[in-house]
């Protein structure tokens, strides 16, 4: 103990372990006796095996007499530390039969298991205490609870899960810190506010809760208010006959609580939640930044229902005017995602709505390839090949994608295989046409219905082969592997999506099916009640049926009955299909992001891209070994020629010549898209690098001749593939198709 000099006070290695290191968080705080020319951190003296607080708080250290401490470091020294073969190692295994012994920081490297609570007990590695590991009902990450970074939801050393709520998972390190500055008076479950279950597990899992005020309780009364367990329904349709404030434990009645806020509830039912695992966010906060004032849309007139005028609150929906941002612009706010503003663990939970609202003109503003590019982090060096037979791309994607081998977050290679061949050749693909086929092919599948803004169908034969899900995952992962957006959903459906179907409200352009919009017409135009009750009366099987069968007491409750018959033709219809969609979205994360930045993802889902212009495809195009003047200058014309219509090509038709993608993905072109010079008399290009190499020639009207003719041939014997690729469907009846 006087190995030390007194003049470095300040300096002094812990007895114990032998470290300078001021770390509380770690080590706790580190105690400086200068009478006695020594430094101890004081998770050291509490977990050491020899010593026990004799004293008051005042005597010696924290309780701890001099004399015993003396002794302990004395006992210490005759042991080695199983970690670094080093003397001194005061703590070890409480298990009996385990002879291993170690300093507090080297227990900590290893992963062991130290217990501030009861006997102060520590677990080496072999033998800590482990969190029971279930079945894993989650197919993706999930955030943590208090720094948002995704974690993978399996119980491991550095992961825990909550005891009482089974989705909340949490970084070890976020909950220590988190512990540190609530103390045991404030430290509990981020979601549901419990105290008793959670600290004890978190003490068993070796989270020291200091018996102490929270570091934000200074101020007096502070956030008084918010420590109150929310027990409400809060959802527009509360279906429980007992109340909004009946809850009922392990029943479909139970009252989940906003995972974001803790400030909203629902019953499980009124929200259509199957178990109490699943995720749930209140509208507020799905919401919180979804600023842009909604305008009303244009109203569509009924094909042969000339002044049909059905009531706009019912059947039309305001849409957001969205101001579009070009795509080919690049991404400049790469350096700044890992400085997102998160939920400071050093604050209290209470504080969680304040830092969402301080979000609002940040995290939910950000550009949606700055959001694609964060998810795309995910994406591993290692490589999966999918083999996909161009005679039918959808159906070999679906079985690649089913396969137990494949990871939605390892990189992917396309190699193109095709069984009619005597040799079954093989070639390498582009990933961005591939993965542009079959968003061309889903779009065009029998799991949505609708001309141009799609809905969910209902398909008995893809619910059984699980395509919905298959569908959501295959979007989740264009959108992060650098494919092209869908922009083929529905108001209704995007809404559905991003803030729960029980907020959305269908409108009559969202059903597909004519019979049903010709009886929403008739009860919407119903002159008086007996025309009603005539109506009603036709179709009264229908009705009954949809369960939208009501007594009819006046003219107005037939606005009541046409918002049914939507909400059921569009949403309840397919709540099945629609929560296996769900489930596929999540897929790297995706639906998490859709739900918390809805404006952001608004314009790739419902929206088609913007129309190339000359410009926008001269900037995107980078040009490499072209010496030749006169070819460059060539290729500018070609690309004006065709903006303004002199060429029998589009701009679209070059771009997807080039890469196998016609319209750029909202992450961008990997690698860019390049210009070389080709001594040719025709274009070519190689969609796996995204290079186009053009062809030499003396004059302009022998340039763009060639390249109309090349791009023209190759865009015909795409489409002649395509007549034979598209997803054959049979109709069963009026409400469903059979796929394939």
């Amino acid at each position: 103990m006087n190995e030390n000099k007194p003049g470095n006070s300040q300096s002094l290695a812990c007895v114990f372990c032998r470290k300078n290191d001021d770390c509380p968080n770690k080590y706790g705080e580190k105690k400086t006796c200068e009478k006695w020319n020594f430094s101890v951190h004081y998770y050291c003296l509490l977990m050491s095996s020899g010593i026990w607080q004799r004293g008051k708080e005042e005597e010696g250290v924290y309780g701890f007499l001099i004399e015993d401490i003396r002794k302990e470091v004395n006992r210490a020294s005759k042991l080695k530390c199983t970690v670094c073969k080093k003397n001194g190692a005061s703590i070890g295994c409480v298990v009996p039969q385990c002879k291993r012994s170690y300093h507090l920081p080297c227990g900590l490297q290893k992963e062991c298991i130290f217990q501030f609570t009861d006997n102060f007990a520590s677990f080496c590695w072999k033998h800590r205490p482990v969190q029971a590991i279930t079945s894993n009902k989650y197919r993706d990450s999930l955030p943590c609870t208090i720094c948002l970074e995704f974690v993978e939801p399996i119980p491991t050393y550095n992961i825990l899960q909550s005891p009482c709520c089974k989705n909340a998972w949490f970084h070890r390190d976020c909950l220590q810190v988190q512990a540190i500055n609530a103390g045991v008076f404030f430290f509990r479950c981020t979601l549901c506010n419990n105290t008793d279950i959670f600290q004890k597990e978190m003490l068993r899992m070796g989270i020291h809760i200091p018996e102490k005020d929270a570091s934000w309780e200074l101020e007096e009364n502070a956030y008084q208010e918010l420590l109150q367990s929310h027990d409400r329904c809060d959802v527009r349709r509360c279906h429980c006959k007992e109340g909004r404030e009946y809850n009922e434990p392990n029943s479909k009645w139970e009252i989940k609580r906003c995972q974001c806020c803790g400030s909203s509830g629902t019953h499980l039912a009124c929200s259509s939640l199957q178990s109490w695992e699943k995720n749930w966010e209140c509208l507020d906060c799905r919401r919180i930044a979804y600023t842009s004032d909604f305008q009303k849309a244009p109203k569509h007139p009924l094909a042969n229902s000339t002044n049909v005028t059905v009531t706009d609150c019912l059947l039309e929906e305001s849409s957001p005017k969205l101001p579009r941002q070009s795509t080919v612009a690049q991404q400049k706010e790469l350096l700044s995602l890992k400085q997102e503003v998160q939920l400071s663990s050093t604050t209290c939970p209470s504080r969680k709505a304040s830092c969402l609202t301080q979000r609002q003109g940040s995290k939910f503003r950000r550009d949606i390839s700055t959001i694609l590019i964060e998810l795309g982090f995910q994406i591993k060096k290692k490589a999966k090949t999918l083999y996909i037979n161009k005679a039918n791309v959808w159906r070999s994607a679906v079985e690649q994608f089913q396969s137990q081998k494949f990871n939605p977050s390892y990189s992917i290679e396309v190699v193109y295989v095709n069984d009619n061949d005597e040799v079954g050749s093989k070639h390498p693909g582009s990933k961005q046409e591939f993965l542009s086929h079959l968003m061309h092919h889903l779009e065009n599948s029998s799991v949505f219905e609708g001309s141009l803004a799609k809905n969910l169908s209902l398909n008995s034969q893809a619910v059984k082969e699980n395509l919905y899900y298959e569908a959501g995952k295959m979007l989740a992962i264009s959108l992060v592997h650098g494919g092209p957006s869908p922009g083929f959903f529905s108001e209704t459906l995007f809404k559905c999506l991003a803030y729960g179907p029980e907020n959305a409200l269908p409108t009559l352009d969202d059903v597909s099916d004519l019979d049903v919009a010709q009886i929403i017409i008739k009860i919407d135009t119903a002159a008086d009640l007996n025309i009603l009750k005539s109506v009603i009366n036709e179709y009264y099987n229908y009705l009954e049926f949809s369960g939208c069968l009501r007594l009819m007491t006046t003219l107005s409750d037939k606005y009541m009955l046409v918002k049914d018959i939507l909400f059921y033709q569009v949403i309840k219809r397919v709540k099945a299909p629609f929560e296996s969609f769900k489930q596929g979205l999540k897929t790297l994360g995706v639906l998490e992001k859709i739900q918390a930045y809805p404006e952001a993802f608004y314009n790739i889902l419902c929206h088609k891209p913007e129309s190339l212009s000359a410009k926008n495809l001269s900037d995107l195009f980078t040009i490499h070994k072209l010496p030749d003047v006169k070819t460059s200058r060539f290729w500018n014309s070609y690309l004006q020629a065709v903006e303004d219509g002199k060429s029998a090509t589009t701009l679209e038709d070059i771009l997807h010549f080039a890469t196998g993608c016609s319209s750029v993905p909202p992450t961008g072109f990997k690698p860019a898209p390049s210009i070389e010079c080709l001594h040719g008399d025709f274009p070519v290009a190689n969609k796996c690098n995204n290079c186009l190499a053009l062809p030499v020639t003396n004059t302009y009207e022998e340039f763009q001749e060639n390249m109309d003719f090349a791009i023209r041939d190759s865009i015909r014997l795409e489409k002649e593939e395509r007549s034979h690729l598209l997803p054959r469907t049979l109709n069963v009846s009026s409400n469903e198709e059979m796929l394939f």
